[in-house]
């Protein structure tokens, strides 16, 4: 209870909240305002106590706790209007506590919690699933995956179904890791038959080319290639490329 005509001083009902590294304002004012006041600020839990002492118009910095040395400062030019918030600069995890707001001249004081929280930014791991299919494929299918310059890249083992009209469609997907190159192959490969189909995926600037190709070989005239695409005679089916698509 303050009996009227008295003053007091009112911190910050709520916890103030900062990130390391910010300044912060730990709110205080005193109401109503009387003159020529001091002004101190406490920490109970530190030895010594004192983050910040003013008086006769200055920071007494013999009195001030080692850990706020060149952190801390008030609002001179506004404590003629009772505003005795403190400054802290460069907040580290070791200033979380409660600080008071303390005017000794009437000795009267307030609490003001102050939280701090460390918030960094993400650290990314860049990579994409690339998956490629192939229809249309007997016999069975092999199916590789290579870099730029032709190497066999690591992959999980081919995902091989049969479907319901004897064909295979084989698929296999890769993790591009950003040391990769910037651009892969997917091969698939029926040595019994001689055929080859590849689709080729190339990522540079965010766009993705995808180009396909073909390697044909006559054999006992079963084999006909027509711009890129394979067409078997009256014992074989036809084989498509196969599709690659950069799952993000």
């Amino acid at each position: 209870f303050v009996p009227p005509g008295q003053s007091v001083v009112i911190g910050s009902p709520q916890p103030i909240v900062a990130l390391t590294g910010d300044d912060v304002i730990l709110p205080c004012r005193l109401e109503p305002v009387i003159r020529d006041f001091s002004g101190t600020w406490t920490r109970e839990d530190l030895d010594p106590e004192f983050v910040h002492v003013h008086q006769g118009g200055r920071l007494v910095v013999q009195e001030q706790n080692p850990q706020y040395k060149n952190r801390t400062v008030l609002f001179v030019d506004e404590l003629k209007n009772g505003n005795v918030s403190l400054k802290l600069f460069r907040v580290t995890i070791s200033d979380e506590g409660r600080y008071r707001c303390f005017i000794p001249s009437i000795g009267r004081g307030d609490f003001i919690q102050l939280h701090v929280g460390e918030s960094r930014a993400p650290s990314l791991n860049i990579s994409s699933d690339i998956n490629c299919e192939s229809k249309g494929w007997y016999p069975e299918p092999e199916l590789f995956w290579l870099d730029a310059e032709g190497k066999l890249l690591s992959a999980g083992a081919p995902e091989t179904v049969r479907g319901p009209d004897g064909l295979y469609t084989v698929s296999s997907r890769v993790t591009v890791e950003k040391s990769h190159s910037n651009s892969f192959t997917c091969r698939v490969e029926q040595s019994k038959i001689q055929q080859t189909r590849q689709t080729q995926i190339h990522v540079s600037g965010g766009k993705t080319l995808l180009s396909s190709l073909s390697s044909c070989a006559f054999w006992l005239l079963s084999l006909l290639c027509v711009n890129g695409d394979a067409i078997k005679s009256v014992s074989h089916k036809s084989v498509f490329p196969p599709v690659v698509t950069k799952l993000q």
